[in-house]
């Protein structure tokens, strides 16, 4: 695919419902289910509820859009979605990696977690990340806010695959105001906003 320049501007995010479910699934299909089939469900269910099966994952995906248990903020080019930040309940996205240790450690729960990023490849590495972690966090403010958690990967400076970048960076949580609370893992952190 040719790689489109972006004009952030030009951007609007919108909720993912029923009435944006097919915008949605055109950016997931476009990209295989997303990470070979995952349609951005991964953090919906805990090991022992994984089907590993694209179909399964899509319908599962559809469900809870239409049942409100889905939530994440859309980035559209015009009529095209081109990427999407997924938040919610720590009920409704209770599967998070680490999560023995990130248990060990809690101190307070949060009201909402950030657990997902995705860009199409051809928007990649311009900014589309940061409007979609804005759009979700207007629409938490919608809700009711509330404290924020997001799981980024702290790079340290060190180049990343954009496509691997399922959580964003640290840097880019920094730069919207989230303060840094500890590390989680490897190459993640844990970080805060009170929205």
């Amino acid at each position: 695919m040719a790689k489109i320049a972006v004009v952030l501007d030009n951007l609007t995010t919108r909720p993912l419902t029923p009435g944006t479910w097919d915008a949605f699934a055109d950016l997931a299909e476009r990209h295989n289910g997303v990470w070979g089939g995952c349609w951005c469900t991964f953090f919906h269910t805990m090991k022992d509820e994984k089907t590993y099966d694209a179909e399964d994952n899509r319908a599962l995906k559809q469900r809870l859009v239409e049942e409100g248990r889905a939530h994440a903020a859309l980035v559209f080019d015009g009529d095209e979605a081109v990427g999407w930040c997924e938040y919610g309940l720590p009920a409704e996205l209770p599967n998070i990696n680490h999560r023995k240790e990130y248990d060990a450690l809690l101190g307070t729960p949060p009201d909402y977690r950030l657990t997902c990023f995705f860009v199409d490849s051809r928007y990649r590495k311009q900014g589309v990340a940061a409007v979609a972690l804005r759009g979700a966090l207007e629409l938490i403010a919608q809700a009711g806010g509330g404290i924020v958690e997001a799981y980024p990967q702290d790079t340290g400076g060190k180049q990343i695959t954009a496509s691997f970048l399922y959580s964003a960076t640290r840097s880019m949580f920094e730069d919207a105001g989230f303060t840094y609370v500890r590390p989680k893992g490897k190459n993640h952190c844990v970080m805060t906003k009170t929205i």
